[in-house]
């Protein structure tokens, strides 16, 4: 196993979404012994602390199909650079959300870094929603479609180019709450989807397999894990905003770390929707950290 230098940008913002208390879930992942665990394994862990999240913009216009745009774009952009940084500087990013917003700024800035980037989506949701499209107007549900150069045009050319990841790079693991309009999308932009019902057919050991197999076949140069906790199942992962039953267990969720680790591809990851409001004693995000033993090659032997 490589011993990588991790850099940690903590992003305490819930302007994706109208739940309170998402923006706390950075620091309940590091009061889960996060660093300490990524150091006994032994990697060189450097916390950058988190980033500025300002108050909301006072009299900006509302758009109830993009709340807090003004806010996520600010957010995003300060991220994306913070991200861009820490690639300069040869350190593997690790972003701890707040809510899946935050991937908008995460793939803006890995993406001028990358010709090939290959993303695996791990969550209960698409999130490829656009204006036209949402049921809600929270950006949390648009992340993805904005990466693949989808949507509001302050948020597609952050950092001033767009796709940041080509659709057929991008595996989503997981998914049981897909809305009409991301179906259509997912079919018109040729993106693969591991629903559950394709992991209880197959198998989480299969669908890595293929998945891996795949990024593998169209030669990415870097893969970045976009977790969102909701993608476990609410038994394991109470403490998130937007919960959908039925979703994957905690050994194979552990499992499909474990394969990510081992397949050598790994470049970047984050860590999202972590609500300690709505938790148990922290179980979420000490889930969240289990997970990232297993992702950066912890073992039992």
């Amino acid at each position: 196993m490589n011993k990588l230098n991790i850099s940690i940008i903590g992003v305490p913002t819930d302007y994706g979404q109208t739940r309170r208390g998402v923006d706390m879930g950075p620091s309940a992942i590091r009061y889960a012994g996060v660093v300490e665990r990524l150091k006994a394994i032994g990697h060189t862990v450097e916390d950058q602390g988190d980033i500025r999240v300002s108050q909301k913009h006072e009299g900006a216009v509302i758009d109830k199909q993009l709340l807090n745009l003004e806010e996520v774009v600010d957010v995003s952009t300060s991220l994306a650079n913070s991200v861009h940084d820490a690639l300069e500087q040869k350190k593997f990013p690790l972003v701890f959300g707040g809510d899946h917003s935050i991937a908008i700024g995460t793939l803006a800035g890995l993406g001028s870094h990358y010709q090939n980037l290959g993303v695996i989506w791990f969550d209960a949701h698409a999130d490829l929603n656009t204006p036209e499209t949402t049921p809600s107007g929270n950006i949390h549900g648009m992340p993805l479609a904005v990466s693949v150069g989808l949507g509001h045009e302050r948020l597609v050319q952050i950092r001033n180019y767009a796709p940041k990841v080509k659709p057929e790079n991008v595996i989503i693991i997981g998914a049981r709450s897909v809305d009409p309009g991301e179906r259509e999308l997912i079919r018109e932009q040729g993106i693969k989807v591991y629903t559950m019902h394709e992991i209880d057919k197959l198998g989480m050991t299969t669908v890595m397999e293929d998945a891996i197999n795949y990024l593998k076949e169209r030669n990415v140069d870097g893969l970045h894990l976009s977790l969102d906790l909701d993608g476990l199942d609410p038994l394991y992962t109470p403490g998130v905003g937007t919960p959908v039953p039925g979703g994957i267990s905690y050994r194979e969720s552990h499992l499909a770390m474990e394969m990510l680790q081992d397949s050598g591809l790994l470049t970047s990851a984050e860590f999202v929707e972590v609500n300690p409001i709505l938790d148990e004693k922290n179980k979420t995000a000490n889930v969240a950290v289990a997970l990232m033993g297993s992702l950066f090659g912890e073992t039992l032997v």
